[in-house]
């Protein structure tokens, strides 16, 4: 639980949830527009949104937006060990069902009974996500007290996150999500990208095209040019759809031609997918490459700040924050198509490909062989770039913009997309 003080000329409210016990203060001196926040997971291995949501959430604070975040936790050690980054917003975290498909779910009835009790008093209720029991229980408490619905699809309607389980989400939309979405006023897309898959999957509603914003990093050492060896970078889930398997065979025939790189793919593990990629690896006869288990906090930064260029092969991302991340800390970047970063190649801070293996082998190729100054130089650039699109005091101002134009009327903002 975090301190929220938002609005610093009013007084700070505070809120702590941790088992059966609640306290809360309550501000009683000046109304503020207030938002529900809703994710069905904000633990590390739940990936780039345990960082962007609370982030928005703070954002939105400054913004003068006085918000709450409800999650669940797979257990009370989750409670007190979250290795995700910490923020001053609020942040219910509830228990949830131990029946395993429906702990695969989050069934929570404490988190929907508390949802349903404070969305009484809300303006707004924004749900992060589909799939899941908590993104209903977002849409039934906003359609119970008539409030504005607002959701970040944050890349489960893409046709590549919708080949996985495809059975299981046709029957969970069909059943309970399309009803839970029946009401919803404004959709939240990260990119252009998004908002066309989202148009393509068949919601109309509005949509809102608002990056995730990001932090930027210290700023990097001078290049040193005594440097000998030199690091690739992949991180993130290791999953099916990031196409790690397509960067090991890109990597394959470069690895002897550049003995002084080496490349590390370091992320949680879904299904056992790290197993598959150590295998690959082996058939491939690969020496300079190592998978590894995910790292936080200043371990990351430490990472990311010995990384000469970041990878990600992904078949698809609704916006791509470690591409940001890396960006952010001077690394410049080779993406592929599937993610919305086609500002790579006009900002000269990296190499926007298509899927194909070969492709990734000539983008390593010429990345690898440019001068470590050319590649700092290309790192500048992209870091420059994050901090003048990607702040997030522009991301919690535009959020606050849509919130006021759903609950108070008033002109439509101009990122906010209504065919």
């Amino acid at each position: 639980c975090f301190n929220r003080d938002g609005d610093t000329s009013t007084t700070t409210a505070l809120a702590v949830e941790y088992g059966d016990n609640l306290c809360r203060e309550q501000d009683t001196t000046k109304q503020l527009m207030r938002a529900l926040h809703v994710i069905a997971g904000i633990g590390a291995a739940d990936g780039g949104p345990s960082y962007s949501v609370p982030r928005l959430c703070e954002s939105l604070s400054n913004a003068g937006v006085e918000t709450e975040l409800f999650s669940v936790a797979r257990t009370r050690m989750e409670l007190r060990d979250n290795r995700g980054p910490l923020y001053r917003d609020v942040t219910y975290q509830w228990d949830y069902s131990r029946v395993p498909l429906l702990r695969s779910l989050r069934l929570s009835f404490r988190l929907r009974d508390a949802l349903n009790q404070a969305a009484l008093q809300t303006d707004i209720v924004h749900d992060h996500g589909l799939w899941l029991f908590p993104n209903l229980y977002a849409g039934w408490s906003a359609k119970a007290v008539g409030a504005p619905l607002v959701v970040s699809t944050r890349g489960m309607v893409s046709r590549a996150a919708l080949s996985f389980s495809p059975l299981k989400k046709r029957l969970f939309w069909a059943l309970l999500q399309k009803a839970a979405l029946s009401n919803i006023a404004c959709i939240h897309a990260t990119s252009d990208q998004e908002y066309e898959e989202i148009r393509a999957f068949g919601l109309t509603a509005p949509v809102a095209v608002i990056p995730n914003g990001i932090d930027i990093s210290a700023q990097r050492e001078t290049v040193d040019s005594y440097k000998t060896k030199y690091t690739i970078l992949s991180l993130g889930r290791l999953h099916p759809k990031k196409g790690l398997d397509r960067l090991l065979c890109a990597w394959a025939p470069l690895e002897r031609t550049f003995p002084d790189w080496r490349l590390r793919i370091v992320g949680p593990s879904e299904g056992g997918y790290e197993k598959d990629l150590k295998s690959l690896s082996g058939k491939l006869g690969l020496e300079h490459v190592s998978i590894e288990p995910p790292v936080y906090g200043s371990d990351r930064d430490a990472m990311l700040a010995d990384t000469d260029l970041f990878v990600l092969p992904t078949l698809n991302e609704n916006f791509g924050l470690t591409v940001a991340e890396a960006l952010s800390a001077g690394v410049p970047v080779i993406s592929t198509k599937g993610a919305p970063w086609g500002g790579l190649q006009s900002e000269q801070c990296g190499w926007w490909i298509d899927h194909s293996i070969a492709q990734m082998t000539d983008a390593l190729k010429c990345a690898m062989s440019l001068p470590p100054e050319t590649r700092a130089a290309m790192g500048q650039r992209g870091r420059n770039w994050m901090a003048r699109d990607y702040s997030w005091a522009y991301v919690g101002r535009s959020m606050a913009d849509v919130y006021a134009w759903l609950s108070r009327g008033g002109p439509t903002p101009s990122f906010v997309r209504l065919s």
